[in-house]
């Protein structure tokens, strides 16, 4: 088959056969067809569609183009979390924890961090010798002894998937729906887990800005789940303004223990619940919602998600003391500077993603795949959305190593991203909406939290 009738047959609307889609996925892949014809069949997808049968034939190639995990020694059904990225969003490492302690047993591959959303796998690594590479034996044995593992994904996992995303970043076709939902769904299938939770975020600080656009690609990738056998759910959650206090590596573990303790942030510790609880349910060990958040707030209280977290950080190297002291274990940044109100009002919106960026320019995230980070910068947030903040007060504290000149264009981007006005502000739910293979539930506030 030629590659020019593959692209003229997607580009005037036709469907792939699996054939077809695996001619242009081998052949990009081995080197025999070009950067140009795939960037033009990547345009033509753009433009118009692949239908749901196409794009669960495009995942199960990408899954299938490297190394996949076999996860069958582990007993149990085991379910995987993926967040589409966020600012503070140190979700799974409260979840992975909870979520063994339950027990429903969490073998996860994790991500770094680029641009403004941060990667499980660097906050993990601001934890001093924790390692967050493990042979593959290990690694199902720690599953197996403890419940819970979490490494970096491994350099041959999709590598399809890697060079079409590489094709997609200088082509303007990263923003097509059924590429990006095809790319998210291999990584999790090559994972090895039996089933998915999506955390699909929606706002400021998210790739998707519209409520719609994070329905449209959870129902894209649940449906891609159900094709290829993997039961799947997605929660669309809002992330119109970092999730809990914390934006930075070491930070947001310190953040994660205080909410592993109960103490945490309302929205994190909230959103937490309802993720693990969907994990609970689709694992097996609930048979409702409420019965598996029940069943995790007792996990909490009593201590027992804490100590699953110490016994996962001393499994993995780290040292376990940062459990009882976090303040003395974890990196801290020489300089806090203090981000003042120049008016008084409420606090309205909250960039995100202006945040995430500031961030970024104290060290805490990349700008390329290549940037070294500093483990303890970051942002602690004073003042959220719906707060009253007077004239001159503290809006957020910069945590930093850097010269004060080199901290001035973080604390300016800081500044501008709250948006003050004199009139109060009404509460958005944190998930707005679920999607199951029955379809998109919107919630009400009083329903979601």
């Amino acid at each position: 088959m030629r590659t020019v009738d593959i692209i003229r047959k997607k580009r005037n609307g036709g469907e792939l056969s699996q054939a077809e889609l695996s001619h242009l996925v081998q052949g990009y892949c081995s080197g025999d067809i070009p950067d140009y014809q795939a960037a033009a069949w990547a345009m033509a997808v753009y433009f118009q569609g692949l239908t749901a049968r196409e794009t669960a034939d495009l995942t199960g190639l990408m899954a299938s183009s490297g190394d996949q995990l076999d996860l069958s020694d582990i007993p149990g059904v085991k379910v995987d979390k993926h967040s589409t990225g966020g600012v503070g969003d140190k979700t799974t490492l409260i979840i992975a924890p909870l979520v063994a302690a339950a027990g429903v047993p969490v073998a996860k591959m994790s991500g770094r961090g680029l641009g403004h959303t941060g990667g499980t796998i660097d906050k993990l690594e601001s934890i001093p010798g924790f390692r967050t590479e493990l042979e593959r034996g290990d690694f199902v044995s720690q599953v197996k002894e403890i419940g819970l593992a979490v490494i970096g994904q491994s350099g041959n996992m999709t590598p399809a998937d890697k060079q079409l995303y590489a094709l997609r970043d200088v082509t303007a076709t990263v923003d097509s729906v059924p590429l990006i939902a095809s790319s998210i769904m291999s990584k999790k299938i090559a994972a090895g887990a039996d089933r998915i939770v999506l955390d699909v975020k929606v706002g400021s600080g998210a790739f998707m800005k519209t409520v719609e656009a994070a329905e449209e690609l959870a129902e894209a990738m649940v449906a891609i789940g159900e094709q290829v056998g993997r039961n799947t759910s997605a929660l669309i959650s809002d992330m119109d303004q970092p999730l809990g206090f914390a934006i930075g590596n070491a930070l947001e573990v310190e953040e994660a223990i205080r909410t592993l303790r109960g103490e945490g942030p309302e929205d994190l510790t909230s959103l937490c619940l309802e993720l693990a609880s969907q994990m609970i349910v689709l694992g097996g060990k609930s048979d409702t919602i409420q019965q598996a958040k029940e069943l995790l707030t007792a996990l909490l209280k009593d201590g027992r998600a804490l100590d699953k977290f110490r016994a996962f950080v001393e499994a993995q190297g780290g040292d376990p003391g940062v459990v009882d002291a976090p303040e003395s274990i974890l990196p801290v940044a020489a300089t806090r500077t203090e981000v003042r109100s120049t008016e008084a009002g409420i606090v309205q919106a909250i960039d995100a993603e202006q945040l995430g960026a500031a961030a970024m320019h104290l060290g805490a995230g990349r700008a390329t795949k290549d940037d070294r980070i500093d483990p303890a910068a970051g942002i602690l947030m004073v003042k959220k959305v719906g707060d009253a903040v007077a004239t001159g007060d503290v809006l957020a504290l910069l945590c930093h190593n850097r010269t004060p000149s080199e901290a001035e264009e973080a604390a300016r981007l800081a500044a501008a991203a709250y948006r003050m006005e004199h009139k109060p502000v009404a509460d958005r739910p944190l998930v707005l909406s679920i999607v199951t293979s029955n379809g998109v539930q919107r919630l009400s506030d009083k329903d979601s939290m």
